[in-house]
């Protein structure tokens, strides 16, 4: 069977491991979890059953368990997690790294975080409470505290003893460097490389690069970034108020960090509340999602088409006019998105800052005069070219025109706004944009023609 299990042909990821969990193959599945790529243990992890989940667990040592859902998304991980004993769920999450178990508890509701903090040791649990205290796109929510570390005092032999000694503990570390505190403060950063070097009565403090650079646990997400992006490092010591040492972050973390941020900003923008939908989750939580979303909408949309209801008499002396109101209500929608999507980039990037309204405002405007101008006049050429109206032609270029310039200014202030006002700019932005330009434009195209209507009939 095993043979045939390790068959890719035969089956497909996710059926092989059913089979192993049918056979309570606890020795086959963690050699076969293995050899998943990250894509492939996900997809399978996907297609099982919330029983098969829990099975899986089972079967698997805290150690691979904690292996697997470090390789799976968080969404998976918390659903694999959430419905096991908190003792068996404790012993899981103890064999994790720190910014791994702040990050899964933390997406765990409050009451089954804690009974599982409450199963663990106390200084790891203590450890992690501390860590879920930061925000996650911070140093101090996504540092590692396994970290080694050495007085100032010592010299190189001192750390190579220690590195021998200790080596059973520090197999876990993904130490890349190590660090120098004098007392409760870190004075500087040590490379393996030169401390393999150099000579064992050497003091640590001629080898190491004093005064390194560093962040403290407040540092966002962004200024973090821009350090990787000026030096090369792979990863930098993080430091709390006092000035000691508390954590490392890695590079590639913040890498990570920045993607699914993207990515949480895009699931936004498309009305997914909550930023993470996996069809794997409940019909009914996913429903709930995005109805709170849609039915916002629905509201939205009734308040703009009340505005054709107020212009009724003007469309049925004019019809034509109906067909031109879908064009400037998703050109104009067109336009204002442009202007969301740079003003929510450059807010991520720290490029702009919520009080700079104004020069957004001046910034999106001449955009948007440029673009209303050549958008306007071509709408207009075709208008008269296809009913030979100029008047026609005027009253809906204008209005696209205008609309345009108002959608690119709008969308540009808004996530400011939201911004300032503590409001997430990715999930709010689109409703407020489309329902405000939808209104303006129906307005606009109606009030103008109103105004010509002789000429129109």
């Amino acid at each position: 069977m095993d043979s045939d299990v390790r068959d890719p042909i035969r089956r497909a990821p996710w059926q092989n491991l059913q089979v192993l969990i049918q056979a309570d193959s606890r020795h086959v599945l963690p050699s076969y979890i293995g050899s998943l790529t990250a894509s492939e243990l996900a997809l399978a992890v996907s297609r099982l059953s919330q029983e098969e989940h829990t099975r899986l667990l089972n079967l698997l040592s805290p150690q691979d368990a904690a292996e697997l859902i470090d390789q799976i998304e968080d969404v998976q991980a918390v659903d694999l997690i959430e419905d096991l004993p908190a003792s068996e769920a404790a012993a899981i999450v103890d064999e994790m790294y720190s910014d791994a178990q702040a990050d899964l508890l933390g997406d765990l509701k409050d009451e089954e975080a804690e009974a599982i903090l409450e199963a663990m040791p106390d200084e790891t649990a203590e450890e992690v409470r501390r860590l879920m205290q930061y925000r996650d796109d911070t140093a101090g929510g996504m540092m590692l505290t396994e970290f080694v570390s050495y007085p100032a005092d010592y010299s190189v032999q001192h750390v190579i003893d220690d590195l021998r000694n200790r080596h059973d503990e520090y197999a876990g570390y993904d130490v890349q460097y190590l660090y120098v505190s004098d007392g409760p403060k870190l004075s500087g950063v040590l490379r393996l490389r030169d401390v393999l070097m150099a000579l064992p009565g050497q003091p640590l403090t001629e080898i190491m690069s004093a005064d390194p650079v560093r962040v403290d646990v407040h540092t966002p997400l962004e200024e973090m970034r821009d350090l990787f992006e000026t030096y090369t490092y792979l990863g930098l010591p993080v430091i709390n108020e006092e000035g000691k040492l508390v954590g490392v972050v890695r590079a590639a973390d913040v890498q990570e960090k920045l993607a699914e941020k993207t990515e949480s900003e895009f699931r936004k923008t498309s009305g997914i509340v909550g930023g993470e939908e996996l069809r794997s989750m409940p019909v009914l939580t996913r429903s709930s999602r995005r109805l709170s979303w849609l039915s916002v909408n629905v509201v939205l949309n009734i308040l703009a088409a009340s505005v054709i209801v107020l212009y009724q008499d003007t469309i049925e002396k004019a019809i034509t006019l109906a067909v031109f109101l879908p064009i400037i209500s998703d050109m104009s929608g067109c336009s204002g998105n442009q202007a969301v999507a740079v003003s929510i980039r450059e807010l991520a990037l720290g490029l702009v800052r919520p009080r700079e309204i104004l020069r957004v405002l001046f910034k999106e405007a001449s955009v948007g005069l440029m673009n209303g101008l050549a958008l306007g006049t071509l709408l207009a050429i075709a208008t008269q070219l296809w009913q030979g109206n100029p008047y026609l032609g005027l009253v809906v270029g204008t209005a696209l025109a205008a609309n345009t310039v108002l959608a690119a200014c709008l969308g540009g202030v808004i996530p400011l706004a939201l911004r300032a006002l503590k409001a997430d700019p990715a999930l709010a932005s689109g409703p407020m944009l489309t329902t405000v330009t939808d209104m303006c434009g129906f307005f606009l195209l109606l009030s103008l023609a109103q105004f010509v209507l002789p000429k129109l009939v």
